[in-house]
């Protein structure tokens, strides 16, 4: 019904927003009534205004921002999804460097320069909410190894607390949303030659499947949204039961 989206008024700026978890969650704010402003290296973003910007460049993300403000004079949500997976199980002994620092600068350095140059503006707002995606693996350790992506996440779950407990009383909640497995092209790409792969991970998930992008969409819109006004510093888990499970059902 007209007026009764939970994000009404708001504006949201989604990084990673011209696919999977990004853009769906475009496409759902947009329906919650919100003002989506989508980032992407592709110019193909979802939502009312597409910049396209590199989010490890500190003067692209400092300047999407403010063309944001100048465009629709506040900013109220920041979620910050953009990040890669290199898609190889690789250890820490045959891990490249160029490859660590390639995984850190996309995962973590965008999101520090995210929340350095677009929280300014929420506080200018009166306050808000910050959505920073981790993952899952940032509170387990798995015997096949992914450890640039593992210790990029656990980067953003950390920094994402200390920012939620840091401006907590300047009215912006920042909190660390840990998706599990999630059924997008990067995932179907990445099992879709080798199904033995994708059941040693599936029989880990206590409910049997991945997780589709518009489930990980609706936890974002729930912790953008004022539905979780006394939620901050959170590492809000996502994962279909993976993080609590001992054994699975067989």
């Amino acid at each position: 019904m007209a007026g009764a989206g939970r994000l009404n008024g708001k504006v949201c700026v989604i990084t990673g927003a011209a696919s999977g978890i990004g853009a769906e969650s475009a496409r759902l704010f947009a329906e919650e009534g919100a003002t989506v402003v989508g980032v992407d290296l592709s110019p193909d973003s979802e939502g009312a205004l597409a910049l396209e910007a590199d989010v490890t460049d500190e003067a692209q993300v400092r300047g999407a921002y403010s063309r944001v403000r100048e465009e629709f004079g506040r900013i109220d949500v920041l979620f910050n999804n953009a990040g890669i997976n290199p898609n190889d199980d690789q250890s820490v002994t045959d891990t490249d460097l160029d490859a660590w620092q390639r995984v850190q600068a996309v995962n973590v350095r965008s999101v520090f320069l995210c929340c350095k140059h677009g929280i300014p503006h929420l506080l200018e707002s009166g306050g808000g909410s910050v959505i920073n995606t981790a993952s899952f693996v940032a509170v387990m350790g798995a015997g096949v190894s992914q450890i640039s992506y593992t210790a990029s996440k656990g980067a953003v779950l950390s920094m994402s607390r200390e920012l939620g407990v840091e401006f907590a009383r300047r009215g912006v909640r920042v909190n660390a949303l840990c998706p599990g497995p999630v059924n997008t092209p990067l995932l179907e790409e990445l099992f879709a030659n080798d199904p033995e792969k994708a059941a040693r991970r599936l029989i880990h998930i206590p409910m049997g499947r991945f997780g589709e992008a518009r489930e990980i969409a609706r936890a974002a819109l729930f912790l953008a949204s004022d539905d979780s006004s006394f939620v901050t510093a959170s590492t809000f888990l996502v994962d279909g039961g993976i993080s609590g499970a001992y054994v699975t059902p067989e």
